[in-house]
């Protein structure tokens, strides 16, 4: 992700080109002066992706020795596919002149990525499941809370990357690439889905809270609060000071976790009210 968010934030998302070769003839750049540092960070994250896409089929070749059983397989199946399909994205991205609706997708995928990297992690590491008594009713209203603030985040992470395809950071400094939609409404529209999502998510910590039995499954959602209060803070002083590509960096890496830990508090909700 931060890699990703680089090659953007510099203007390197045509340091290599084409595809799958960074220059015609080679598969490495020939780094020469006048290209400056775009290069190094565009083939950069092809390499940790690389990286990332050796590991997710290790994973899978380690399920299918070890853990021959749902879900391991269909998740880590997931994950390798998806990686695959974010590198052949990448080069239609690079060979489309870096089309914002390509580098929408590719960002939107990488989302998926990790929320279903972060459900095999948790299949694997969670316990037996609790058996609270909890009403039939009060079940239904915290699944919807929960489903709601899930839907909330995607749709937060759909405007994020509208209201960043409007706005300066094209990935190519020469020639950018823009969806061609005012910045400050897309951002108003995004700030609306946030205030939103701290809504439906209050009402998950006061409906778990006042049914009780559900204590292992609230502290996910309160790690979910505070990451979501940080991000919400870099979102606004970036806005403020005008998107400097440390904050944005930094609100990149911020959606990343966040992704991270409503999949985590969501996967341990349910499970608690099965």
């Amino acid at each position: 992700m931060v890699t990703g968010g680089l090659v953007r934030l510099t203007g390197s998302g045509l340091g290599c080109p084409t595809w799958p070769q960074c220059e015609p003839g080679s598969y490495t750049p020939s780094f020469e002066a006048a290209d400056g540092i775009h290069p190094y960070i565009e083939f950069g994250n092809r390499m940790v992706g690389i990286i990332v896409g050796f590991v997710a089929l290790v994973m899978v070749i380690a399920v299918l020795r070890k853990a021959r059983k749902s879900p391991f397989v269909s998740l880590s199946g997931l994950v390798l596919a998806g990686t695959i399909f974010q590198g052949v994205l990448g080069g239609i991205t690079v060979r489309t002149g870096l089309n914002p609706g390509t580098v929408m997708a590719h960002f939107l995928i990488s989302m998926s990525l990790i929320a279903l990297s972060t459900l095999l992690v948790w299949n694997a590491r969670s316990g037996p499941a609790p058996n609270p008594q909890v009403p039939h009713r009060a079940r239904k209203l915290i699944r919807g809370f929960s489903w709601g603030t899930v839907s909330a985040v995607a749709l937060i992470l759909v405007l994020g990357t509208i209201t960043t395809g409007s706005g300066p950071h094209s990935g190519d400094a020469d020639e950018p690439a823009r969806f061609g939609l005012d910045p400050a409404t897309m951002s108003q529209l995004h700030a609306d889905s946030v205030f939103l999502f701290f809504g439906l998510l209050a009402g998950i910590l006061l409906s778990v809270r006042l049914v009780g039995g559900l204590q292992g499954a609230t502290r996910p959602w309160l790690v979910v609060l505070a990451i979501a209060l940080s991000q919400g803070l870099v979102g606004y002083v970036q806005y403020f000071l005008d998107l400097p590509i440390a904050l944005v960096s930094l609100h990149m890496l911020g959606a990343a976790v966040l992704t991270l830990t409503v999949t985590w508090a969501q996967a341990s909700l349910l499970r608690a009210l099965r």
